[in-house]
C-alpha cells in the first residue's frame, strides 16, 4: 500500500464481507505506514474514501474526515499530488 497499488495478495477471508474487507484495508495500510516509519510515529488526521457498491450496482461514495473541512480539503489535495506523483512512476509518499 506504501506505493497506492493494488499489489497485495487476495485474501479469500477477507471477502467474507465489507467489514473484513475494510479491515484488511486498515491492516495493510498499517503494515506499509510501519514499513516506511518503523516505530517512532504517532498517527495524525485520517480521512477515509471507501466505495460502496449495492446489489443493484448503484455505486456511493463514503467520506469520512474528523477536522475541519478546510482541513480535509488541503489533505485531499496533498493526497492527490501523492496519487499523481505515484502515476508519473514518482515514490509520492
Amino acid at each position: 500500500m506504501a506505493d497506492g497499488q493494488d499489489d497485495y495478495p487476495v485474501d479469500a477471508s477477507a471477502q467474507s464481507g465489507p467489514r473484513a474487507k475494510l479491515m484488511q484495508e486498515v491492516a495493510l495500510q498499517m503494515d506499509a505506514i510501519e514499513t516506511d516509519f518503523g516505530d517512532s510515529y504517532e498517527i495524525g488526521r485520517v480521512i477515509t474514501i471507501v466505495e460502496v457498491i449495492r446489489p443493484d450496482g448503484e455505486v456511493g461514495l463514503r467520506v469520512r474526515a474528523g477536522q475541519y473541512p478546510w482541513v480535509a480539503l488541503g489533505m485531499l489535495e496533498a493526497a492527490k499530488k501523492v496519487v499523481e506523483a505515484q502515476g508519473e512512476g514518482g515514490a509520492g509518499d
